[in-house]
């Protein structure tokens, strides 16, 4: 089923169990490095707050009835001044009826554009090495390999290489 229109809001606390159900529907080696989250879980806490999450909206016929169609979280990568002007991107998930529309890539520019917005210069995430569709999608986005640390990850019975991608927001 095709989602005509959608738009990207920051997360509302009032997100949590869609993105919560999100999260889980979603879960997957191929990008999780955390067990699959239990039905019940919260998803925002102290460390994950409504604000550092871009939501995918639905309007009009909405994918699977539901509204939230994916989201992006971008924030600083420490709380340290000296990576003030760095944003990062923790996390980028879509509902699985709701995929080859556009939503990710939408996402991701959301991300950017909300980083140069707060002033940063950079922009950075991490990718497992095998996630060959993210990848694809980051480096058609302008993001580069800036390192790989091989086989530092050890998931699913496997070593995975854990890939360093960033790009410059300047003009």
């Amino acid at each position: 089923m095709l989602v005509p229109e959608f738009a990207i809001r920051t997360a509302a606390p009032g997100d949590d169990r869609f993105l919560a159900a999100l999260d889980r529907n979603t879960w997957s080696t191929l990008h999780a490095v955390q067990p699959r989250p239990e039905p019940g879980t919260p998803f925002f806490d102290e460390r994950h707050r409504p604000e550092d999450y871009l939501v995918a909206v639905g309007e009009g016929e909405v994918v699977g009835g539901a509204a939230l169609l994916g989201y992006v979280r971008v924030a600083p990568p420490t709380p340290l001044a000296v990576t003030a002007h760095v944003r990062q991107i923790q996390g980028l998930a879509v509902a699985e009826a709701a995929r080859r529309l556009g939503i990710a890539r939408a996402l991701l520019r959301a991300a950017v554009d909300r980083a140069r917005a707060e002033g940063a210069v950079r922009i950075t995430l991490r990718v497992l090495g095998h996630n060959a569709p993210a990848r694809a999608l980051y480096a058609s986005e302008g993001f580069a390999v800036e390192g790989v640390l091989p086989g530092e990850i050890f998931l699913d019975g496997a070593y995975v290489d854990d890939v360093l991608m960033g790009r410059s927001l300047g003009p």
